[in-house]
């Protein structure tokens, strides 16, 4: 038996596990000191390597950055690192080339997908790297290099047109116009099978390039969960423009026309937005919302001074069928909670039920009241305020999470989990949708809105176990009123995950089981790392039970993820035998 050293960001001291080897090297990972500086990549230092005018940001801590550039970054690294090891193997000479100027056309081939659904093609010499979008392995591009980061070793480039399709290459699959030119989706010219795939293998390379964790501690990623919807699942849209009609220039006539801006998203690579008619990522009143907005802006473009992000959130209502009876022979109740009356476009789409009819309607008010089901239960919250964005995933993903909140052989327990602490809780779907496993549950967030918003939906779907209070997630354990022993508790933080104090007082706390969804697996592979590494004073550390990815959003490079974790305690020491004394 010995003890090996592994380290994690942001923590000083390191964990001795006795029964762990040192972690190898492998396509993503480079063993490194323990005590040896925090590479850049870790750190939450400015983007300087990005040309242009950077938008003030508020300062934030250091080695909590797993943002894109950090993210795109990693794999670069990645991808050099086994070139150079090929090229060591082979013998082959280090010959130099130089990088070619900015709007030059060339030819490459994708070596592999980035975790930013972006293809990265190696130079000849293998020193290199090439960004290109819209691209998969084994596609050979022209590409027009655009923007040079010489000293970070690539450089960005705007597709131009295949060359020869790799084998994960079928245009006939892209389902939209402005798909190799707007920056919404990445993936649309892939097999449905081969985008889960690829998410997949994001989630590994997360833990992989930003936990810091050996493998031994990491437990196989499990295969992604399907969206059952591939298009139209998106129930939330929000198109932008700029430079509305209504600065006028000195001299300028009041009569003269106003030409209406690009009112859509962004180009990939560009900072100019693209004219952007329809989007098949939408639901279909989504889309309906987009087209009538559009007019109305262009109607109306004089009353804008700047431009404007527009909002288009899809709302159901559930209208019970005169004749229809639920399962027990009463009739189904109507929806107690009501949309805001004239925020919507009109328009409407009635889908039948057995025992209902829904009504769909799109929201354009960003304060206004939408409704949203998942499954039987009811949620309302104001439509510019976050809530999931997929409707058609919620009812498997909230089944997946009730499935992993009671541990197996719970029932058996002598001190069962039956509380729930559902931190950064919104509007309150996981307190909720959960909330008939537990004899009490609360959510906290720090929103005043979501937190009324919650208490609204508890009311709504008639579980008086159910609390929320407005409060800091970071300083909400000391006003817990669960023991720690049997609580379940569920994190979904934003993309920039937990805050050092959290996940300090959650140490503190020491929550029996963890329930950790993310919208960012990359800030979720350095949260989960704090917890795995834990804290040797206080006896309490977490082991990773199961990690899994959940497809939100087909057609792009996003994943989120969901990691279940379990208290322990650290290993104790082992002392020498006694020995009989005379």
């Amino acid at each position: 038996m010995f003890a090996v050293r592994f380290s994690v960001r942001r923590i000083t001291s390191s964990w001795l596990p006795r029964a762990s080897q040192l972690r190898p090297t492998s396509d993503f990972y480079v063993p490194r000191p323990a005590n040896a500086p925090v590479p850049a990549i870790m750190q939450n230092t400015p983007r300087k390597h990005f040309a242009g005018k950077q938008r003030k940001k508020a300062k934030v801590e250091k080695n909590k950055s797993s943002g894109h550039d950090e993210v795109l970054l990693a794999d670069i690294n990645n991808l050099l690192k086994r070139s150079q090891s090929e090229q060591d193997e082979t013998n082959g000479e280090d010959a130099p080339q130089a990088i070619p100027e900015k709007f030059t056309e060339m030819d490459v081939k994708i070596s592999e997908l980035s975790s930013t659904g972006d293809g990265l093609a190696l130079s000849e010499n293998g020193k290199y790297v090439y960004v290109v979008p819209f691209t998969v392995p084994g596609d050979t591009v022209r590409v027009k290099v655009v923007r040079h980061f010489e000293s970070l070793s690539y450089s960005l480039t705007d597709f131009v047109k295949v060359i020869e399709a790799g084998p994960q290459r079928n245009d006939a699959l892209i389902n939209c116009k402005y798909f190799g030119e707007c920056s919404g989706c990445q993936l649309q010219m892939m097999s449905y099978e081969d985008q889960l795939a690829h998410k997949r293998r994001i989630v590994e390379k997360a833990y992989a390039n930003f936990s810091g964790l050996i493998p031994e501690l990491v437990p196989t990623i499990g295969e992604t969960f399907a969206s059952p919807m591939q298009f139209g699942y998106r129930t939330k849209l929000t198109p932008h423009f700029e430079n509305g009609g209504g600065r006028k220039a000195k001299n300028h006539d009041e009569a003269e026309e106003v030409k209406v801006p690009p009112i859509g998203f962004t180009y990939k690579n560009r900072r100019l937005d693209m004219d952007i008619e329809d989007c098949p990522l939408g639901t279909d009143i989504v889309r309906r919302g987009l087209t009538s907005e559009r007019k109305r802006v262009a109607e109306n473009i004089r009353s804008y001074k700047r431009g404007a992000t527009l909002l288009m959130r899809e709302s159901t209502t559930r209208v019970p069928k005169e004749s229809a009876t639920t399962s027990d022979g009463e009739a189904p109740k109507p929806s107690p909670i009501i949309p805001t009356p004239g925020a919507d476009t009109g328009d409407v789409i009635r889908i039948e039920h057995e025992n209902y009819i829904e009504e769909k309607r799109c929201i354009t008010d960003n304060n206004a009241t939408m409704v949203e089901y998942v499954d039987d239960y009811i949620f309302s919250n104001k439509a510019g305020a976050f809530f999931q964005n997929n409707n058609s995933i919620l009812s498997g993903f909230t089944e997946f999470i009730r499935s992993q909140a009671i541990p197996a052989g719970n029932e058996k327990d002598p001190r069962p989990i039956k509380y729930l602490l559902d931190a950064y809780s919104g509007s309150g779907l996981f307190t909720i949708t959960l909330s008939p496993l537990f004899k009490s549950s609360l959510g906290v967030d720090v929103a005043g809105d979501s937190i009324n918003s919650a208490r609204d939906n508890a009311r709504a779907n008639e579980l008086p176990n159910t609390g929320f209070a407005a409060a800091d997630a970071a300083v909400l354990f000391k006003d817990v009123p669960y023991p720690a022993d049997q609580t379940l508790l569920v994190i979904d933080p934003p993309r920039k995950g937990c805050s050092d104090d959290f996940l300090r007082q959650m140490l503190d706390f020491k929550p029996r089981r963890v329930v950790y969804v993310s919208c960012n697996v990359h800030t979720q592979a350095r949260d989960v790392a704090v917890m795995v590494q834990g804290d040797e004073k206080k006896n309490v550390r977490y082991e990773i039970e199961s990690i899994r990815g959940f497809d939100f959003f087909p057609q792009t490079g996003h994943v989120e993820g969901v990691a279940i974790l379990n208290r322990t305690s650290f290993p104790q020491a082992e002392t020498a035998p006694q020995t009989e004394t005379a």
